[in-house]
């Protein structure tokens, strides 16, 4: 097979930056890590130019982008999505959905499973992600209403029949149902998480131990401290950061979460308990203006301006129109927090919550050679997915 040298750049590993290092691949593995050049003889050579190698970025929760969103009914789209979003490190994701019927959810898990097998040069799909139809009232942000309800066995037995295609699915706790629907997840593999929720710390509680895992873009439509006659309750947002059992997803656009909020989390989680995710709309790489959150044709008119989506009357935010190298940047430059527990944040923790961690998120011999560069400004280079190289800045 022939080998790639990428060379002359500061390689991150999960435990340290070696200065100036050499990483090997080998078809569509990485074969060697290590410091200094390295003669591999008949290969094709990488110059980093003093840049910074790292493992490629693992979105585990993205609705779209480059015009186009997952909810459209459309494999071109999926491929789009994929190929828009590898341009800025991402070399895996995971396509998330919006609250809807089933017939809809059906349809986009058979266009999944094509777009899957034709996705040649975009970010790897690692299943889908399943954003509702499971939610609070309360808390739907920008879901459709239309569509929110109780977890039916009979209903999300028949959608996991295809639990190969379903990575994780995001609930309310407190609704009726969704103890059993937490343990059904977890028979099937599935990533069951939290989100959309008015839930106390007591109904958390109760959650985790029947497989909830997962705390949904903290902060963003989820319950905090509350009162009832006179006594405070711990919500959602509390019960996350307190519980170690609980790993977090953050939108660190520097828009939903504003710096002192990003400090926090990373203070009280720290890099292990924390992905970093886009949560990205149709509009992400697009010009500002108006757009659409959803499906094309029925989906939620917004309007794209102070690099967010928002509702028409501004009254909240409709969607992040962010994409995975802002995320570092903005942890970096907002937050403090080192490069290499940014990387870890948007590579290493990722694919742990996903159950991947032992072929992706790391640059170590025998994973798959998912590999972003980029300079100092977190500006990316070039993306390589499985030994492939699908993109080079010009």
């Amino acid at each position: 097979m022939k080998k790639i040298v990428i060379t002359n750049g500061k390689i991150i590993t999960p435990f340290r930056i070696i200065p100036e290092g050499t990483v090997v691949i080998t078809g569509s593995k990485i074969t060697t890590v290590c410091e200094g050049k390295l003669d591999v003889g008949n290969a094709n050579i990488i110059d980093a130019k003093g840049h910074y190698v790292s493992p490629g970025f693992i979105d585990i929760h993205v609705h779209g982008g480059g015009g186009f969103d997952f909810m459209d009914g459309d494999e071109l789209g999926f491929l789009k999505i994929a190929e828009l979003h590898a341009k800025y490190g991402t070399t895996a994701m995971v396509p998330t959905t919006l609250t809807s019927e089933k017939e809809h959810l059906i349809k986009t898990l058979d266009i999944y499973e094509q777009a899957h097998k034709n996705n040649k040069n975009g970010a790897e799909f690692l299943g889908l992600h399943l954003e509702g139809p499971y939610f609070a009232m309360n808390q739907r942000g920008a879901q459709d209403p239309r569509y929110i309800r109780d977890p039916d066995p009979q209903e999300y037995m028949e959608i996991l029949q295809r639990s190969n295609l379903i990575a994780r699915w995001s609930a309310a706790p407190e609704r009726n149902g969704a103890m059993a629907f937490g343990r059904h997840l977890q028979e099937k593999g599935v990533l069951a998480a939290i989100a959309h929720t008015d839930a106390v710390y007591e109904e958390v509680v109760e959650a985790v131990e029947n497989g909830y895992s997962l705390s949904t873009h903290l902060y963003s439509g989820m319950s905090g401290v509350s009162r009832k006659n006179a006594f405070r309750y711990a919500g959602v947002i509390e019960s996350s950061l307190l519980m170690d059992e609980l790993d977090v997803e953050i939108i660190a656009d520097g828009i939903h979460l504003p710096a002192p909020l990003l400090k926090l989390i990373y203070k009280v989680k720290g890099p292990y308990k924390i992905a970093l995710i886009t949560d990205a709309m149709r509009a992400a790489g697009n010009p500002p203006g108006e757009s659409i959150l959803g499906n094309k044709q029925n989906g939620l008119k917004v309007i794209v301006e102070d690099d967010v989506a928002k509702l028409p009357d501004r009254t909240a935010f409709a969607g992040s129109v962010s994409t995975a190298d802002r995320l570092v940047r903005n942890m970096i430059e907002m937050a403090d927090v080192p490069l290499r527990d940014a990387i870890l944040m948007m590579s290493t923790t990722p694919a742990r919550i996903m159950g991947i961690q032992d072929r992706k998120g790391s640059l170590l011999t025998g994973k798959d050679a998912d590999i972003v560069i980029f300079d100092r400004n977190i500006q990316i280079q070039e993306t390589i997915i499985g030994g492939k190289r699908v993109y080079k800045k010009s």
